[in-house]
């Protein structure tokens, strides 16, 4: 089975059921984690921006054991390799690099958990694989090409991405979005303004980067940083979290992330194509939000209402939208509060459904 995968390798497994993947990508690798059977139905985990796929390593032992887990490290987080120098981070890239691992594993059907970050990129997937909006990685080998330049400059969003859907017309069944709303949209005249400052972010970047050494921490000072920048995560779910999150070197550890991250993101989608391409995503969606999450940690006055209507339009197409006490890693560290609405949804929406549809195949036989 392993070589019938397109590149795919089975790096190590372990007497609790969880093995690492690679995936190779023209830059290096894309990691993963993987839990249940080699048949289950499949399921992928996308982490929030910054984090890695241990923030799925306390909640997916509650789901559903009949399902396929794979939670990636996304591009430049956890133990996947860094993209080449000079090239931006953003959604469009991030919605290729799944792309290439749904490919690799020769999925066909599949569902979605998303968090935060992952949640946003999981709307796009679910979305692409019905309209042709799947967004093309346009800067990652040629980042001053003139295809790149007339997306970032204002060409709309939805028309640079055509064709994908006469490839892969029903690929996503469910979708998961724990503390995000699948689209986190910008206002059209804030567009040039985060722009520019991406640029400029990058460039001083990589002034700076020729003259910086890497610093190295203790673990315990690690695990200090990482509790302070994110004040929503438990210390045991920063030590899970650092697990694939730092590196030993000599003399301690240092973050294994790629800190272009932290930049402005350039690519930049409206408040009306959020909309557009939230009506046509067919997948069903569960949206399990924080009181204490996202919302308040994040969201200024004029995004506050544009999620507000997302919410309400996820709502009117009879998809499921709770809210659950906790704050932004409450997946990460209560699971037990988040674990019985993705479990009952996984079963209801995708593992009955799939076994309804054997049951009539068997009976057509």
């Amino acid at each position: 089975m392993i070589h019938a995968l397109k590149g795919v390798r089975y790096l190590h497994s372990s007497t609790v059921r969880r093995a690492e993947l690679s995936v190779p990508v023209p830059w290096g690798e894309i990691r993963a984690q993987v839990w249940g059977p080699d048949h289950g139905r499949p399921v992928l985990c996308l982490h929030g921006w910054s984090d890695n796929s241990g923030t799925f390593n306390t909640l997916i032992p509650f789901l559903p054991k009949e399902c396929r887990y794979v939670a990636v490290d996304l591009a430049g987080h956890g133990q996947s390799s860094h993209r080449a120098p000079g090239v931006f981070y953003s959604f469009p890239t991030y919605v290729m690099d799944i792309h290439r691992v749904v490919d690799a594993l020769q999925w066909k059907k599949f569902s979605i958990i998303g968090h935060s970050m992952g949640g946003n990129i999981a709307g796009m997937v679910s979305d692409s694989v019905r309209t042709g909006c799947f967004i093309l990685l346009l800067f990652e080998h040629n980042p001053c090409s003139v295809q790149t330049l007339a997306v970032l400059c204002g060409v709309k969003f939805i028309l640079c991405f055509p064709q994908y859907s006469a490839l892969y017309p029903e690929m996503v069944d469910a979708v998961v979005l724990l503390d995000s709303y699948g689209f986190l949209p910008t206002e059209l005249k804030e567009v040039p303004k985060v722009m520019r400052q991406g640029f400029d972010e990058l460039l001083q970047f990589e002034k700076k980067t020729a003259e910086k050494k890497t610093r190295v921490y203790t673990l315990q000072n690690a695990v200090e940083r990482l509790m302070a920048a994110n004040p929503t995560l438990s210390e045991k779910s920063v030590h899970i979290l650092l697990e694939r999150g730092a590196v030993q070197v000599e003399g301690g550890v240092v973050f294994s992330r790629d800190f272009r991250i932290n930049l402005k993101n350039v690519v930049r989608i409206s408040f009306e194509e959020s909309l557009e391409m939230q009506s046509r995503i067919r997948a069903s969606v569960l949206v399990v939000l924080a009181e204490d999450g996202f919302e308040k940690l994040f969201l200024d006055s004029e995004q506050k209402k544009f999620v507000s209507v997302l919410l309400q339009a996820y709502r009117d197409r009879n998809h499921s939208v709770v809210t659950v006490p906790g704050d932004h890693h409450i997946h990460l560290n209560n699971p037990e509060v988040v674990a019985p609405l993705v479990s009952d949804f996984l079963r209801t929406k995708v593992l009955s459904q799939s076994a309804a549809k054997t049951n009539e195949d068997t009976a057509k036989l």
